[in-house]
C-alpha cells in the first residue's frame, strides 16, 4: 500500500504512517479512575458479569426465510429543522424525555438541544481534547444506566492518542459547568490527521462498541494487536467484554479501514459503515471475529478469508459516515456524497438496491440517529472545514422515513 494516496472524507492527501500503538496500553486507566471520582457505573453492577452466552458476541443469524423485508422503494420528508448554527457538530445522543446532546469537534464542547424549540444550552467543554484534522471530540453516548448514573461517554482525540472518557451531567449547574471532570476508561487508540474513527454505541448487551481508524497506517487494520482499523467491544469500565472473539482483548472485528456508523436492527445484529479508499465505500454486517479486508481488499469480492460488505458505493457518491436502523432499513449519511442512504435490509443482506435522498439539499450529512418509529435526527456538517457552510449551518433536522 505504500505511496497510495489516501481518500479522506472527500479530499485526497499524502499522510505519513503514524506510529503504531500496542494493545497493552489500551488497558491501563488514567491514575485515580474510579467510581468514586467522577459518579460511574459501579465497577461491581451485572454488566460486567453477563456470561457471554448473553451477550451480542454470537454469530448473527442472515436472515429466515420468514423474515420480512421492507418494501423495496421507500421515503423521506423532512419534518422541521430542529436546530441550527451548529459548530462543527458530530456526535449526537438523545436524552429522555427527547432533547439532544451534539458535541463540537473543533470547540471541543457539548450542547444539550431543545427538541421543541431548538433552544441550545451548552453544558461545558471537554478538557484534554486535541483538535486537529479529523480529530477532536467525535462520538458521544449515554450510559446505559443513564437514569441513575447521569454519565456521558465521549470518544475524543487527545494530545497522544484517541480514548473514551465518561463524566457525569448534572444539568442543576450553571451553563456551561454542567460537565464534571472527565474519567479515562479505555485509552491508546492510534489518532493521526486522518482516519481516527469516533463512534461510540452501547448495544442491546449493555456492552461499549467503538468503531476506529488505522490512523492512516494501513498496517494496523490486519495487526489484531493494535486498536487501530477496528471495532472495539468492551464493559462500561474499559474491559474487554465478556464473550469477545479474542481472549482478553476488546478486538471484535478487525480488517477496517475507518469506521464511522454503528447500529443494531431489531435482532440485535450489529451493522457497521466505513470509508473506502479509491474505489468502494461500504456498509457491513458485523460478525465477531471476522475480517473485513482492508488494506488487502476493499468493497466485495475480496476473497477468501475477508466478509465482504452488504452494500458498497463509489467514493463520489458516499464517503458515510453516521447510520442508523428504522422501519427495516438502515439509513446512512454521506459526506462528500452530500445525501442519506437507504438500505432496506432481509437479515444481514441487502434486501434491494439502496436508494438516495436529500441529495445536495443539506450539503454534507455527518450523523443520522433514531427518534423513535418512522422517525430520523440528521445532523449536518458544512462546517467542518470541507463543507460550503450557508449562513444557518449546521443544523439538525427531524425526519419522517419508510
Amino acid at each position: 500500500m505504500t505511496g497510495r494516496t489516501r481518500r479522506v472524507e472527500g479530499t485526497k492527501i499524502v499522510q505519513r504512517r503514524a506510529v503504531p500503538a500496542v494493545l497493552a496500553a489500551a488497558l491501563l486507566l488514567t491514575a485515580g479512575c474510579s467510581a468514586d471520582s467522577s459518579g460511574g457505573a459501579d465497577p461491581s453492577g451485572t454488566d460486567r458479569g453477563a456470561s457471554p452466552a448473553s451477550t451480542a458476541a454470537q454469530s448473527p443469524p442472515a436472515g429466515s426465510p420468514t423474515e420480512q423485508a421492507p418494501p423495496a422503494k421507500g421515503s423521506v420528508k423532512v419534518l422541521r429543522t430542529v436546530a441550527t448554527g451548529l459548530a462543527s457538530p458530530w456526535g449526537l445522543a438523545p436524552l429522555p424525555g427527547g432533547d439532544l446532546l451534539v458535541s463540537s469537534r473543533d470547540e471541543a464542547t457539548i450542547t444539550r438541544i431543545d427538541a421543541k424549540t431548538g433552544k441550545k444550552t451548552e453544558l461545558g467543554e471537554v478538557p484534554g481534547v486535541s483538535p486537529s484534522g479529523e480529530g477532536g471530540l467525535l462520538g458521544i453516548a449515554l450510559s446505559p444506566d443513564y437514569a441513575s448514573d447521569h454519565m456521558v461517554y465521549a470518544y475524543f482525540t487527545s494530545a497522544s492518542d484517541n480514548r473514551v472518557v465518561r463524566m457525569l451531567y448534572d444539568e442543576k449547574k450553571p451553563s456551561g459547568e454542567q460537565l464534571g471532570a472527565p474519567d479515562t476508561v479505555f485509552r491508546g487508540i492510534p489518532k493521526g490527521v486522518i482516519h481516527n474513527g469516533g463512534r461510540i454505541a452501547f448495544g442491546p448487551d449493555k456492552m461499549l462498541y467503538a468503531g476506529t481508524g488505522e490512523s492512516g497506517d494501513t498496517g494496523l487494520s490486519q495487526d489484531k494487536e493494535s486498536l487501530g482499523g477496528k471495532i472495539l467491544r468492551m464493559t462500561p469500565d474499559g474491559e474487554p467484554a465478556p464473550g469477545n472473539p479474542f481472549p482478553d482483548s476488546p478486538v471484535y472485528s478487525y480488517g477496517h479501514r475507518n469506521v464511522q456508523g454503528l447500529a443494531w436492527d431489531g435482532k440485535q445484529r450489529l451493522f457497521a459503515s466505513e470509508f473506502g479508499q479509491e474505489t468502494w465505500d461500504e456498509l457491513n454486517a458485523i460478525k465477531p471475529g471476522d475480517n473485513y479486508g482492508w488494506p488487502e481488499a476493499e468493497g466485495k469480492g475480496g476473497g477468501s478469508g475477508f466478509h465482504d460488505p452488504v452494500a458498497q458505493w463509489s467514493t463520489d457518491e458516499a464517503s458515510p459516515s453516521g447510520i442508523a436502523h428504522a422501519q427495516g432499513s438502515v439509513w446512512m449519511a454521506g459526506l462528500r456524497g452530500e445525501r442519506l442512504w437507504r438500505i432496506p435490509l432481509k437479515g444481514t443482506e441487502a434486501a434491494a438496491d439502496p436508494q438516495s435522498f436529500l441529495e445536495g439539499e443539506y450539503g454534507r450529512l455527518r450523523t443520522v440517529a433514531p427518534a423513535g418509529g418512522d422517525r430520523l435526527w440528521l445532523v449536518t456538517s458544512n462546517s467542518d472545514g470541507r463543507g460550503d457552510a450557508k449562513g444557518d449551518d449546521d443544523r439538525i433536522l427531524e425526519l419522517k422515513v419508510k
